[in-house]
């Protein structure tokens, strides 16, 4: 058995030890519950030793989903008093107690990577699956579109919750009537590696806000202070819906509505790209105001499908400022804070992603070196949430699921590839 063989087992076992019986879990205590894109990467991993368990995975993801086609973020399947905001706070309006928000839609660039190891298998599943993607992303293009360029209603709806993307709009929230509450994070993971009180304030007020409104995107659209176009949401839906009209070809659906979106959405993303910055930025709606961050989801646009030259230039760069991966803030960057969640730390799944775009570009020398800067990271410090990337520095939850996913999919010497 050879080193990289024993760091598979432990991939498996966190699989294993956090799977629920159909969903898994991101980590034991911190984050109870099935979340969308954790469960998305969660799918990648158990497609490498069980292809049903990976499809039964994405499937159960798709149970959730309410009639207006929004997939959420978080599905509360069972109790758990250990995490807050809880369903009752959030009073989701779907077939299972849910959250009121959806999350970066990688489910179908996932799924797709999971139809290829098996397109027959994967052809069967999928055609359960691709009217629900449809309606999914058809909710997106409906609801969360500016200038064609995909908005987020609260930051934990691009995954990113405390990047400094959203500085501008949570500073024009007066989160006034909030009341007191019990954070559950800190009490797993050390207070200095999250979100701050004056963040989470915001984020239950939103919380708060949605759930008096019944969810009803309309009526939440109207007035809203929060709302962002984002390079993360952008960009991840633009790879998806090229992945959905893969398969969907595959099947012998009709494709061409999702074309016609791709185009909006090339067009929207370039309405991102921030001439002062040189990259592609985050864009506030409400007051036009740039976020001005050289982020880890500015580099997504390669998965996306979509090359600057700058963006190469800028890569490199950004890289020559850490040891492991890409960062999602760069230390020359004065909000830099290594450990604290979106500010500065390094995440495998955001490197995975970004890989495969580079790939796509044809940048395999560099796809590559990414690969194994990530399969170090994990092999010295183990399957955290994320890290640091300027010493490695594990952070946030452990025995993570998503680390230990992307590992056996993509990191691992051992991977088959993707």
């Amino acid at each position: 058995m050879t080193w990289a063989d024993g760091f598979d087992e432990q991939a498996r076992e966190i699989l294993r030890r956090n799977d629920r019986g159909g969903y898994t879990i991101p980590t034991s205590g911190l984050y109870p519950y099935q979340w969308n894109w954790d469960s998305a990467f969660a799918a990648l991993g158990f497609a490498q030793f069980d292809l049903d368990r990976a499809w039964c995975e994405i499937e159960t993801l798709f149970t959730g989903q309410w009639t207006n086609g929004m997939v959420p973020h978080i599905l509360f399947h069972a109790p758990d008093e250990g995490y807050f905001p809880s369903h009752e706070v959030w009073q989701g309006t779907g077939p299972i107690p849910s959250s009121g928000i959806s999350q970066p839609p990688v489910a179908a660039t996932m799924a797709r990577l999971i139809y290829e190891r098996d397109p027959e298998i994967g052809a069967a599943r999928m055609e359960m699956l691709f009217d629900k993607m449809v309606a999914w992303h058809r909710w997106f293009m409906a609801w969360r579109l500016d200038r064609g360029a995909v908005c987020v209603t609260h930051p934990w709806e691009a995954g990113r919750d405390n990047a400094p993307d959203w500085d501008v709009a949570m500073a024009a929230i007066t989160p006034d009537g909030v009341g007191e509450y019990k954070r559950r994070d800190t009490s797993h993971v050390d207070s200095s590696m999250r979100p701050t009180k004056y963040d989470y304030d915001r984020y239950i007020w939103l919380v708060q806000r949605g759930a008096r409104l019944g969810w009803d995107e309309a009526a939440m659209l109207d007035g809203t202070p929060f709302r962002v176009a984002d390079p993360t949401m952008t960009f991840t839906l633009l790879r998806a819906m090229r992945d959905l009209a893969v398969m969907g070809a595959a099947l012998g659906r009709d494709t061409g509505e999702i074309e016609g979106w791709i185009k909006v959405l090339e067009a929207g993303a370039a309405t991102l790209w921030n001439d002062d910055l040189g990259c592609y930025d985050s864009r506030d709606v409400r007051s036009g105001t740039w976020a001005g961050a050289v982020s880890n989801a500015s580099f997504l646009c390669w998965y996306a499908g979509i090359d600057r030259p700058e963006m190469r230039d800028l890569y490199r760069d950004v890289l020559a400022q850490v040891k492991y991966g890409v960062p999602s803030l760069p230390p020359s960057d004065d909000r830099f804070d290594g450990k604290r969640y979106w500010r500065g730390p390094v995440w495998g799944v955001m490197n995975l992603m970004i890989a495969l775009g580079l790939a796509d570009m044809g940048l395999t020398d560099e796809a590559e070196a990414l690969r194994a800067s990530t399969a170090d990271l994990v092999a010295q410090q183990g399957f955290a949430e994320y890290f640091d990337p300027r010493d490695g520095g594990p952070a946030g939850g452990s025995s993570f699921t998503w680390t230990a996913a992307i590992w056996l999919g993509w990191a691992s010497p051992n991977a088959q590839g993707v």
